[in-house]
C-alpha cells in the first residue's frame, strides 16, 4: 500500500463513517467497528436490548454504500430454505428454478438469531463462511461485499438456542451498542420529529468502492514482529487464569485482518501494535469461555483486557 492509497482509504473510510454517524447518534465507535468488519470481510454479532438502533445501523451502512440489504426475523419455525432460498419445479418448462432467499444481499440483518433452531442457524453460518449457497448441487454466489449483522437479546433467554462456541467463532467481532447519552437521545428525538428517515440517507460510495477498499486493506504491510504479537495475545487467552476455552487460530487471523483495516482508516501504510490492542476485546472476547458459567460479556472483556495489559509487545 502506498501513502497516497492510505490517504485515500482514510478519507473514504471517514466519509462512510461520518455519513452513518449522521443518522446513528452518539455511537461513532460502534459504527467504526461495523465498517471495519465490512472492510475486513468479517461479520458482526450485536448483543443488546431492543430499540437501541441495531436495524438502523444495518440499513444506514447499506444506504451509505448504495448496497442491498435484507432483514431476517429468526423464529423457532424458520427453516434453512427460508434463509438461503429454494428450487421450485416449473412443470411447463420441466426445469427447476432457484428462488434466492433473503441472505442474497450485501448487508443482512439476522435479528434474534438465537431464537431459530440450530439447523437454521447453521444454514446462515455456512453462508457467512463460504459466501455461497448450494442448492440441488448448484452453487450460487452471494453479493460482494457481504456483511451479516446478527443480533441477540441478552435479557429474554427463554425459548432460545444459544450459539455454540464454534459458531460464535464465525463472527469477526461482537459488540454492544448500548443506550445513547442524553444529548444523543435528544438528537434522536429531534431527528424523528423533523421526519428524518433512512430512505433519505444519500450514498457516498458504492459496492465497487468497498471492494477496492477491501483489496487495499488486505495489502497492508504487517511486520513479522506484529504477527508474532498477535499470536502471543491469542495464545495467552488459552492459558490465562479462569479461562476454560481460549480463542482459536481463526481469532488470530481475524484480529490481524481487522488491525489492517484499522491502520488503513488511520491513514497509515503499516499495522502497529496499538491497532491490535484496540481491537482485541471486540475480536476475541466472544471467542473465549470462562470457567465461571455465570460469567457475562463484561467478564470476558475484562479477561481480554487483562491479557492485553500483560502480554509484552516485543
Amino acid at each position: 500500500m502506498t501513502e497516497d492509497e492510505a490517504a485515500r482509504f482514510a478519507a473514504n473510510g471517514q466519509m462512510i463513517i461520518d455519513n452513518v454517524a449522521g443518522f446513528i447518534q452518539g455511537k461513532r465507535d460502534v459504527i467504526t467497528l461495523a465498517v471495519t468488519c465490512l472492510l475486513a470481510e468479517g461479520h458482526l454479532l450485536l448483543e443488546d436490548v431492543p430499540g437501541v438502533g441495531k436495524t438502523s445501523l444495518a440499513r444506514s451502512i447499506a444506504a451509505t454504500l448504495g448496497m442491498s440489504w435484507h432483514r431476517i426475523q429468526f423464529t423457532p419455525d424458520l427453516l434453512p430454505s427460508d434463509v438461503t432460498g429454494v428450487s421450485i419445479f416449473h412443470q411447463g418448462a420441466g426445469t427447476f428454478e432457484f428462488h434466492p432467499g433473503p441472505v442474497f444481499a450485501h448487508v443482512v440483518l439476522a435479528d434474534e438469531i438465537n431464537r431459530a433452531s440450530p439447523r437454521t442457524q447453521s444454514a446462515l453460518l455456512e453462508v457467512m463462511e463460504e459466501r455461497t449457497v448450494t442448492v440441488d448441487g448448484v452453487t450460487h454466489q452471494v453479493p460482494q461485499p457481504f456483511l451479516v449483522l446478527a443480533t441477540q437479546n441478552p435479557i429474554e433467554m427463554d425459548g432460545t438456542f444459544p450459539l455454540p462456541e464454534a459458531q460464535l467463532d464465525r463472527f469477526l467481532m461482537s459488540v454492544s451498542i448500548g443506550y445513547p447519552d442524553l444529548a444523543s437521545e435528544v438528537q434522536v428525538l429531534a431527528n424523528n420529529h423533523a421526519g428524518m428517515r433512512i430512505e433519505e440517507l444519500q450514498p457516498v460510495a458504492d459496492a465497487e468502492a468497498a471492494r477496492r477498499m477491501i483489496a487495499i486493506a488486505r495489502s497492508m504491510h504487517v511486520e513479522r514482529s506484529v504477527m508474532e504479537y498477535v499470536v502471543r495475545l491469542v495464545a495467552a487467552t488459552r492459558t490465562a487464569p479462569g479461562i476454560r476455552l481460549g480463542a482459536s487460530p481463526r481469532g488470530s487471523v481475524g484480529l490481524l485482518r481487522a488491525a489492517q483495516v484499522a491502520a488503513a482508516l488511520a491513514g497509515r501504510t503499516y499495522v502497529a501494535p496499538a491497532d491490535v490492542q484496540r481491537l482485541a476485546v471486540p475480536v476475541l472476547a466472544h471467542r473465549i469461555v470462562l470457567a465461571d458459567v455465570e460469567a457475562d460479556a463484561a467478564a470476558r472483556s475484562a479477561v481480554v483486557q487483562q491479557v492485553v495489559s500483560t502480554v509484552p509487545v516485543g
